[in-house]
């Protein structure tokens, strides 16, 4: 899987390998591009950018990953799925499950995690594949995406939920795992930050909307919303609500 680490940073492409679309890579550090921002035809991957510097002082010490996803129910917008692997001589004090943090406490733990992890990568996985393939589906291929972009070789990838996607290293499936493990709460973090800072990026371009108030989930707002103005090119036309509103 190097591959996936090569052009990192850039806006190129490269085959994944498993017969999924080319790759974009990008700086997760840098505000989003305006084509980023336009409805991805390609996982946008965001990968630790100096992972060997950090692991030079482990050698063959075994590390799990920790996997999860944010933004899998939302009606609009990207999937984000993110893999983290932590530094057990560096712990990260405050770690839980995204959904259950302050805003400025998971802003906070996103820059610790940024700082402090051995290893991270964070995919986004476009409406456009999402309506391809189904949800479900995105999100496992984000997962899988993401382990393959980690440098670091890991021993064992802990996920969040009853789903495996196609992994190349050993698995647990973990339920509820984003408030038993932290490496999952670190990587349910990354998930949820990351997805919000897209989202409210393309709430600038659509300021007709409220993108930075429901982040493209299902709200009482986003729905009367879509019923009023109608789907855009970053609506998930596979679910229901957004299939109602084009056929009105």
């Amino acid at each position: 899987m190097s591959e996936l680490n090569l052009g990192l940073g850039l806006a190129s492409g490269s085959e994944s390998g498993d017969g999924t679309a080319k790759l974009i890579f990008g700086d997760i550090d840098a505000d989003f591009s305006k084509e980023q921002l336009e409805p991805l035809s390609a996982p946008l991957v965001f990968a630790c950018p100096n992972t060997s510097r950090r692991l030079s002082s482990f050698g063959s010490a075994k590390l799990t990953c920790g996997v999860d996803e944010a933004g899998r129910g939302a009606l609009m917008g990207p999937v984000c799925c993110a893999a983290v692997v932590l530094d057990p001589s560096r712990p990260i004090a405050g770690l839980a499950d995204s959904k259950k943090l302050s805003l400025k406490a998971r802003e906070a733990l996103r820059e610790q995690i940024l700082e402090q992890a051995l290893d991270y990568a964070a995919v986004l996985v476009g409406p456009a594949r999402i309506d391809q393939i189904n949800i479900l589906q995105a999100t496992l291929e984000g997962m899988a995406i993401a382990v393959s972009a980690l440098t670091a070789t890991v021993n064992l990838a802990r996920i969040d939920g009853n789903r495996a996607p196609k992994l190349s290293v050993p698995f647990d499936l973990e339920i509820k795992g984003d408030s038993r493990f932290t490496e999952i709460m670190a990587a349910s973090i990354l998930a949820k930050t990351t997805r919000d800072r897209y989202m409210l990026a393309l709430a600038e371009l659509q300021k007709d909307r409220s993108i930075d108030r429901h982040k493209g989930y299902g709200t009482a707002l986003h729905l009367s919303e879509l019923e009023r103005l109608g789907a855009t090119d970053q609506h998930r036309r596979s679910f229901a609500p957004v299939r109602r509103a084009l056929q009105d």
